[in-house]
């Protein structure tokens, strides 16, 4: 039977896959800070600990998928700590759990990211070199000198765009490997995550603005469908790529850059 390890699955996006999963017969380990199988902060140092090292005793140290869910939004308080999870949290997964999928029988990871990390440029912002350089202090101290009504959005886009990034940089080294990597980044998803950011009257008007050409958001269970089709060995060539799932959102504010 595969293992799959889901972080954030007790809810949205990671929950859906979940869902799947157990489904298609995987046995399935939900890492949350509640109603999860391990339960750990993953925006501490301490959590990221505790989750790697619960992890790697439930499966003896093999892992055939590895979906990184868990993440913040531009509400949550402090901004750093949308960066410390969104990022620093899904880098360090990433990293303590390779070995575990180079074990695993056609093993693949994916990481959530975001449609909206590429509306801006990053390249001449000194969050991009601290993101990539692993300095979580100057991410942090960065973040923490932005206006109150800028500094949730900075910190949300940024730390999609860097984990982005992460994956890419590390296509190299997991294919040979041959452990698959990938980015799904979706747009506006109706999760209880969106719906924490209407409810903030910081960033609520430009969350209701943030709408496809389609017309609506996505479902859950819709971009839980592409994440298991891409870890999937159906996609078995599909490696170091940054699907977006958003409804034609980056095709439209970007037609010229892909």
């Amino acid at each position: 039977m595969a293992i799959a390890v889901i972080t954030g699955a007790a809810s949205g996006i990671g929950a859906a896959v979940r869902e799947q999963f157990v489904a298609a017969g995987m046995e399935v380990i939900g890492i949350d800070l509640k109603r999860a199988d391990v339960r750990a902060d993953l925006s501490t140092a301490a959590g990221l600990r505790s989750a790697l090292d619960d992890v790697l005793q439930r499966t003896g140290g093999t892992i055939d998928r590895l979906i990184c869910c868990a993440g913040l939004g531009p509400q949550a308080e402090p901004p750093g700590r949308t960066a410390a999870v969104n990022y620093f949290g899904a880098v360090a997964l990433l990293d303590g759990l390779f070995d575990a999928l180079k074990r695993g029988t056609n093993p693949a990871a994916v990481v959530v990211a975001s449609s909206s990390a590429v509306l801006q440029s990053w390249a001449d912002n000194p969050l991009r070199d601290a993101y990539l350089g692993g300095d979580e202090a100057r991410v942090q101290a960065l973040v923490a000198t932005l206006p109150a009504e800028q500094a949730g959005y900075v910190a949300y886009a940024s730390s999609k765009y860097a984990v982005s990034v992460a994956v890419r940089q590390r296509a190299a080294a997991w294919g040979n490997a041959r452990v698959r990597l990938n980015v799904v980044a979706p747009g506006a998803v109706q999760t209880p995550l969106l719906e924490a950011g209407l409810s903030d009257p910081r960033y609520s008007e430009a969350i209701r603005n943030f709408v496809a050409p389609l017309g609506r958001r996505a479902e859950a269970h819709e971009i839980a469908t592409l994440i298991g089709f891409v870890a999937s060995e159906q996609a078995a060539f599909v490696h170091g790529s940054v699907l977006f799932i958003d409804g034609g959102l980056d095709a439209s504010a970007r037609p010229f850059d892909f």
